[in-house]
């Protein structure tokens, strides 16, 4: 079997134990926290040992030798093996909660240091890996919801573009991990109607009501084809990846619906995976 090799970096705190713990329920040997100057020769000892599917994850801990996490990812390909890596991240406040309600300290803290310090210093470190490969935002997700997306993302053919549509509420704030944000909130709401503001774009009632919207339809028709035109460009340069956030105030009726229409747009063509971050 070739062997499979799931690299996963990020922020303290954004969840990499949790995605680690996932790829171990899914048969993976899981490594955590390898320093990154022997991860290629410690991956090579283990598929030489048998392990077909390995879970490593590489953080700042590492410090200034996360750099060489680039030429580890080359030299995985050079050799044929399947690999992946991804990236977690999650808002400042959310990190900053996330270290405040199990009061451990933040692994770069030297006593002198704040959580937000750190937390910058960190954003520093990993700067050059951020935009390596797939992103997560965790921020706002339980740790079940990145469970569940890391295990979907295994069964994504890595020889092929894989669309992710987000659908999110601006007043929850921007997804990190969007390539692309279409702002969607110029189209009527279904919200102000008191039969559709407890439902969401997946009940047919609000699907009725936005498949006769013109503005509606004229804002899927451009997106849908601004993808279209650009997705060439975006596999020429060797992105596997390409996630596009579709905003709406809450995050429940416009974005949801568009989201939904555009995965059924695209899916005869790409992987297309979709991800509701307020219905999660």
């Amino acid at each position: 079997m070739e062997p499979h090799i799931i690299l996963i970096s990020g922020l303290s705190g954004s969840g990499k134990t949790v995605a680690l713990r996932a790829m171990e329920d899914s048969g993976f040997f899981a490594m955590d926290n390898l320093p990154v100057p022997f991860a290629l020769e410690i991956i090579s000892g283990l598929i030489k040992r048998g392990e077909s599917k390995i879970a490593i994850t590489l953080d700042a801990r590492s410090g200034e030798d996360i750099i060489q996490l680039p030429l580890i990812i080359r030299k995985l390909k050079d050799n044929k093996w399947h690999n992946h890596f991804i990236f977690l991240d999650a808002s400042d406040s959310d990190l900053i909660r996330r270290f405040s309600e199990t009061r451990r300290p933040h692994p770069l803290s030297d006593g002198n240091l704040s959580i937000l310090e750190c937390i910058t210093v960190e954003r520093e470190l990993l700067s050059g890996v951020t935009d390596m490969g797939y992103r997560i935002d965790t921020t706002q997700i339980t740790p079940n919801t990145l469970r569940s997306r890391m295990k979907d993302y295994l069964n994504i053919d890595a020889n092929q573009l894989t669309l992710f549509f987000e659908s999110f509420g601006f007043k929850h704030g921007i997804p990190l991990d969007a390539d692309f944000v279409f702002d969607v909130r110029c189209i009527p709401n279904p919200f102000y109607d008191p039969k559709l503001r407890t439902l969401t774009g997946q009940n047919i009632e609000v699907i009725n009501f936005l498949e006769n919207n013109p503005l509606a339809q004229k804002m899927f028709f451009d997106v849908s084809h601004f993808i279209s035109n650009w997705t060439t460009a975006f596999v020429k340069d060797n992105r596997t990846t390409l996630t596009v956030a579709i905003g709406c105030t809450g995050g429940q009726h416009r974005s949801v619906y568009l989201a939904d229409k555009l995965k059924l747009f695209f899916k005869e063509k790409f992987n297309v995976q979709v991800i509701h971050r307020e219905l999660t």
